[in-house]
């Protein structure tokens, strides 16, 4: 009782309020850890916030990609999709996380549907032409059929919105001749927080926030602003998977998206404690932190 009582006035002012959430597929590994995320969005939604949920599937791709020989290649972060990737992360994105998701949704009695960057045109993107690398601009690399969003279509998913769906979301997209695009997830999240004008974006990931220091746990930033987070990545204390996120979460502070929350789906009710707490447990970060209240500062 008393903890519905601390979650009532989050649930007051969430109420109707949008939030994107992102989840790698390394939440999704066992059936276990996918009711375990799939049972706090559906808690979420019963309280009336509207939630996007757009997931990844790095550690299946890569999973298949071995078993079928197909080499895997990262740089700074991002995975490089030759065609032979690309039919794999197809396969598992669409295939696999997102059926999964809607069957353990079936089994919770949560309304969702599944949905692609591809379906109805949601996500307009274009393949990325070779890009310098961070460490060396002389260099570049071509990443293949990974894409850049162009826009999008904020109509479709209010449609399923306003008819009480949760919209389960693959990061696939096509350019306009219809080619088939591979896209980062935590920059297709970002993008539709922008488009949603969502009240948070929420990442979801396999450490327990944005760390002070990449090699303890313990050293969870509780809060921080852009400038911040540039500073982390400045000074090299970001590691390559948390490169693409700190894009992701510029990418949405400076699209007008107020909150973005840095969790682990691995501590228990991670998510609805982040969300109807003011402590949290992960990091928040925001445009400036002169903005946070004295409450959200001391959280």
């Amino acid at each position: 009782m008393n903890a519905l009582k601390r979650a009532a006035p989050y649930i007051r002012m969430f109420k109707h309020k949008v939030f994107v959430l992102k989840a790698g597929g390394n939440a999704f590994t066992t059936p276990e850890g996918t009711r375990a995320i799939m049972e706090q969005v559906g808690i979420l939604h019963s309280v009336g916030i509207r939630v996007v949920l757009v997931h990844g599937g790095g550690p299946q791709s890569t999973e298949l990609a071995n078993a079928l020989g197909v080499s895997t290649e990262f740089v700074e972060g991002r995975r490089v999709t030759d065609e032979s990737s690309l039919e794999i992360a197809v396969m598992v994105l669409n295939g696999q996380i997102n059926t999964r998701l809607l069957a353990a949704c079936r089994n919770l009695g949560i309304p969702a549907v599944g949905i692609s960057g591809v379906d109805a045109g949601l996500i307009k993107a274009h393949k990325r032409a070779p890009v310098p690398m961070n460490d060396d601009p002389t260099k570049t690399v071509d990443y293949g059929f990974v894409g850049d969003i162009d826009e999008v279509d904020a109509s479709i998913l209010l449609k399923q919105l306003d008819n009480d769906l949760i919209p389960i979301i693959s990061p696939l997209s096509a350019d306009e001749s219809g080619t088939l695009l591979n896209i980062n997830a935590d920059t297709v999240a970002a993008a539709i927080a922008v488009a949603l004008e969502a009240e948070k974006l929420i990442l979801a990931t396999s450490t327990p926030g944005i760390l002070e220091s990449v090699d303890d746990p313990r050293s969870v930033i509780s809060y921080l602003d852009i400038a911040g987070l540039t500073k982390l990545r400045d000074e090299g204390r970001l590691t390559d998977g948390m490169l693409p996120k700190a894009a992701a979460i510029e990418q949405a502070l400076t699209g007008g998206v107020p909150r973005v929350h840095v969790i682990s789906y691995e501590l228990p009710d991670s998510l609805l404690l982040e969300v109807f707490t003011n402590e949290g447990l992960g990091t928040l970060v925001v445009n400036d932190i002169q903005n946070l209240s004295l409450a959200e500062q001391q959280g």
